[in-house]
C-alpha cells in the first residue's frame, strides 16, 4: 500500500487546489452558453476548453489538449514560459482562450501553435501558423487570428490561409505586439495588441528594450549553461520605449502621438463598438494620467479626461472605457472611495470600493466590490447610477454576466471548494462541475478586528486545541504589502495557515496599511513608508493576544512570507527583536533599488530624488543588528525579485557577523511549483521555525 502524500505535496501538486476548478469563464453575448477552462482533475495541470449550455444545463468539452496533441505533449517557447511568469500561471495546456465578438470561434494557444474551435461543435483544427506562437486573439468578426511571435505581430485567416507578419522588429530589441515587462508585471496589462471591432485593423504596442539595464540570471547548478540575458528596469533606471501604433490588415501603419515624455507608460487600451479606441498614459511619478481617444480617420488623439493625485494614481482593469450611450466609464476616487464614474461623475455610494470592472452593456457597469475588505461582491451599477448587490452573505464572489444570464463563483469560510452557479433572469438554473481535490478538512478561522486602525486578522489554531488549555507559540503568516490581500472570507486561502497551525502554532494572517478594499487613504498612507506595514502586524499580534490571553504565547513569535512577505520577515526580525523571535523570509525583496520602476517608484519615490526613503526601507543597513535566527530561501532564476537581493542582504549580515541561514533553491523562479521542492521547502520551515523558537 502507498503512503497518502501529506498536505504540503498535495498542496503544491494540486496548484493550492485550484486545479479542476472552472476559470476563465465567459457568458456568451447571447446568454446561451457559459464558456470556461478546466483541468480534467484536481491534479491534471492540463486545462481542456469547455461549454456550459444554459438551457439544457449539459456540460461540453470542445478542445481537449491530450485528444489534439496525442503522445506529443506539450511544449513551451521561452517567451511563453515568460509570459506565464508574468502573470503567475503555472497550469498547462489552454490556459486562456478568445472569442469572435458573438462567441461562435474560439482560438488559443496550445504547445506554441494556434487552434480554433467552432463554440458549437467538438475539437479544434490546427493553423499553420509560424510558431512559436504568443497570445493568439481572433478578431471581432471571426475571420483573422492575430498574434505575436520572435518579436513580430502576425495574422492569419481562421481558415488557414495567408499567415502573414504585419509588422516586424526594426531593431534587436523592439517587441511587436506584446506588452513590455513592468506592464505584465505590475499594470495587470498583459495584452500588446487590440482589434477593431470591424477586424479591418489594431491597435499595437511597439516596444524597444535597448534603453533597459541588461542583467544576467544565471543557474550555478548548471555552470555549463550560459546566463539569460533579461532587460530588466530597476527603479530609477530607464524604461522601455513603448509607443502605440494602427496597423490596418493591408500592413499601412500610423504612430498614435501623445506626449510620451510627459506620460511615457502606456497604462490601457481599449476599442469596443460603443466608441471611437481609447488609450490612457500615465506620468512616471504615476500622480497624472491622461485618458485619449485617437480618431482613425485623421490618426490624431485627443484629450478626453486628465486626473491628478498628490500621492499617486490607481489603476482599474475593466476602464476607461464606453458605455452604449457614448459616455466614459471610470473608476476614480471620490470622498475615501473608489467609485465608477460617467464622464468624471461618480455614481457608484460612497463607501463601496470597486475593485475591478468586468463588464459594460446597456444593463450597466459590472464590478467586483466591497464595502467589508475581507468580502468581494458583484454589483451592476446602472448608468443611472442605481445599485444592484447581485450576491449576498460572507465570501468571494467573482464571475461574468451577459443578456439575462450569469454566472457566479463562490469562495466562503463555509465551504470546501468554489461553488460555480448559473442564473438566468436573477433564478438559479444550474451548476457547473468543480473537480478540485477535498484537502480532507476545513481550516478553523476565528477573525478579530483589533488596534486603533481596525485592523482585520485572522486566527486559526490546531484542531484539536482546546481553547484555554495551553498557550501556544505564534506564527504570523502575512503578506502585508500593497495591492494584496491574503485576509478574505475563503476557505481555501487558510488551508496552509491551517496546517502550519496543526504543526502547533496560533497562525495570525493580517492585512494591513496599502491593502485593497478599504479606500484611497489607506491604500495611500504607506507612501514612503513600507515600515508602517511591520507596525500593523505588531499591532495585530499585541490585538490577537488580547483577544486570546490564555491560547497565546507572546514570548514565542515566528513570521514568515514570501515576496513582499518575506521583505517583512526580514524585517520584523531585524527591526523588532523584542517582538518577533525568528523568521523566514522568502524571495525577499531586501534592496529597494533593485525591484523594478512602476511598482517601487510608486510607492517609494525615485532613488536619485530621495535616496534615504530607499535606504530607510530596505534592509541592508540593519544587518547589523540581527540577533535572531533567520533564513532566506529565494530561488537562483527568479527574473522578478533576483537572487541578487537575498545574495547581498547575506553578505551584510556575514560582514556584520550575525549568523543566519540561506536555502538556494536550484532552478526555482519567484514561483515553487514544482511539488517536491514546495514540500520539502514547507517541512523545512517549520522545522528551522521550531528550533528558532527553542520549542519540540
Amino acid at each position: 500500500m502507498t503512503d497518502a502524500p501529506s498536505f504540503p505535496r498535495m498542496y503544491a501538486r494540486t496548484l493550492r487546489f485550484t486545479l479542476g476548478t472552472p476559470r476563465n469563464l465567459q457568458v456568451t453575448p447571447d446568454g446561451s452558453r457559459v464558456l470556461f477552462v478546466r483541468t480534467p482533475s484536481g491534479t491534471s495541470r492540463t486545462g481542456a476548453l469547455w461549454s456550459y449550455d444554459v438551457a439544457d444545463g449539459q456540460e461540453r468539452l470542445i478542445a481537449d489538449p491530450a485528444q489534439l496533441l496525442g503522445d506529443s505533449g506539450e511544449e513551451l517557447s521561452a517567451e511563453e514560459r515568460a509570459r506565464r511568469e508574468r502573470s503567475r500561471e503555472t497550469a498547462g495546456g489552454i490556459v486562456g482562450y478568445t472569442t469572435d465578438a458573438t462567441a461562435s470561434v474560439a482560438a488559443f494557444a496550445l504547445s506554441g501553435a494556434i487552434w480554433v474551435a467552432e463554440v458549437a461543435g467538438e475539437g479544434a483544427r490546427r493553423l499553420p501558423s509560424n510558431g512559436p506562437v504568443i497570445d493568439p486573439h481572433i478578431d471581432p468578426t471571426g475571420r483573422t487570428v492575430a498574434y505575436a511571435n520572435d518579436g513580430a505581430l502576425r495574422v492569419i485567416d481562421v481558415d488557414g490561409a495567408s499567415d502573414r507578419a504585419l509588422v516586424e522588429p526594426d531593431g534587436d530589441e523592439v517587441v511587436w505586439g506584446q506588452a513590455e515587462f513592468v506592464a505584465a508585471e505590475e499594470m495587470e496589462r498583459y495584452r500588446g495588441f487590440w482589434w477593431a471591432p470591424d477586424g479591418e485593423s489594431l491597435l499595437v504596442e511597439r516596444y524597444d528594450n535597448t534603453p533597459v539595464p541588461v542583467w544576467y540570471v544565471a543557474d550555478p547548478a548548471n555552470p555549463e549553461s550560459e546566463p539569460v540575458r533579461h532587460r530588466y528596469p530597476a527603479a530609477g533606471s530607464t524604461n522601455a520605449d513603448v509607443s502605440l501604433w494602427h496597423i490596418t490588415l493591408d500592413g499601412t501603419r500610423r504612430r498614435l502621438d501623445w506626449d510620451d515624455d510627459a506620460y511615457p507608460y502606456l497604462t490601457r487600451v481599449g476599442w469596443s463598438a460603443f466608441g471611437g479606441p481609447l488609450l490612457q498614459v500615465m506620468s512616471r511619478d504615476q500622480r497624472a494620467v491622461q485618458i485619449r481617444r485617437f480618431d482613425v480617420e485623421s490618426g490624431s488623439t485627443s484629450l478626453v479626461r486628465e486626473l491628478h493625485d498628490d500621492t499617486w494614481l490607481d489603476l482599474f482593469v475593466g476602464v476607461p472605457a464606453y458605455a452604449p450611450d457614448g459616455r466614459l466609464v471610470t473608476v476614480e476616487p471620490s470622498e475615501d472611495t473608489n467609485r465608477v464614474a460617467l464622464d468624471g461623475e461618480p455614481i457608484s455610494p460612497v463607501g463601496l470600493q470597486v475593485r475591478r470592472v468586468l463588464a459594460i452593456d446597456d444593463r450597466g457597469v459590472l464590478v467586483t466590490a466591497n464595502d467589508d475588505p475581507t468580502e468581494l461582491h458583484l454589483v451592476r451599477i446602472g448608468l443611472d447610477g442605481s445599485v444592484n448587490r447581485l450576491t449576498a452573505g460572507g465570501g468571494v464572489h467573482n464571475g461574468s454576466a451577459a443578456g439575462a444570464t450569469m454566472v457566479v463563483v463562490r469562495s466562503a469560510l463555509d465551504v470546501g471548494a468554489s461553488s460555480i452557479t448559473v442564473y438566468r433572469e436573477g433564478a438559479e438554473i444550474g451548476q457547473i462541475s468543480n473537480l478540485a481535490e477535498d484537502p480532507g478538512f476545513r481550516p478553523n478561522v476565528s477573525s478579530v478586528t483589533v488596534g486603533d486602525r481596525d485592523l482585520h486578522a485572522a486566527v486559526l489554531f490546531p484542531r484539536d486545541h482546546v481553547r484555554g488549555a495551553r498557550r501556544l507559540p505564534v506564527l504570523m503568516d502575512p503578506y502585508g504589502g500593497p495591492h494584496a490581500l491574503r485576509n478574505v472570507k475563503s476557505s481555501r486561502g487558510f488551508l496552509l495557515p491551517q496546517w502550519l497551525a496543526d504543526q502547533g502554532f496560533c497562525v495570525i494572517v493580517s492585512d494591513g496599511r496599502g491593502t485593497p478594499g478599504r479606500g484611497p487613504a489607506w491604500d495611500r498612507s504607506v507612501r514612503d513608508n513600507f515600515v508602517a506595514t511591520l507596525d500593523d502586524q505588531v499591532d495585530a499580534l499585541q490585538g490577537v493576544a488580547h483577544a486570546y490571553p490564555d491560547d497565546v504565547d507572546t514570548g514565542h513569535v515566528a513570521i514568515t512570507g514570501w515576496s513582499f512577505g518575506g521583505y517583512l520577515a526580514g524585517m520584523a526580525v531585524l527591526r523588532r527583536p523584542d517582538i518577533f523571535h525568528t523568521a523566514v523570509a522568502g524571495a525577499p525583496v531586501t534592496d529597494q533599488r533593485l525591484y523594478d520602476t512602476f511598482y517601487t517608484e510608486r510607492y517609494l519615490g525615485h532613488p536619485d530624488e530621495q535616496p534615504e526613503v530607499y535606504d530607510r526601507n530596505s534592509l541592508g543597513e540593519l544587518a547589523g543588528a540581527l540577533e535572531r535566527p533567520l533564513m532566506i530561501i529565494h530561488g537562483m532564476v527568479d527574473d522578478n525579485v533576483v537572487v541578487a537581493h537575498s545574495l547581498r542582504l547575506s553578505s551584510a549580515l556575514l560582514a556584520a557577523g550575525r549568523p543566519h541561514e540561506v536555502l538556494p533553491l536550484t532552478g526555482v523562479t519567484h514561483m515553487t511549483p514544482q511539488e517536491t521542492v514546495a514540500e520539502n521547502l514547507q517541512l523545512l520551515q517549520v522545522e528551522f521555525i521550531k528550533r528558532g523558537l527553542g520549542i519540540g
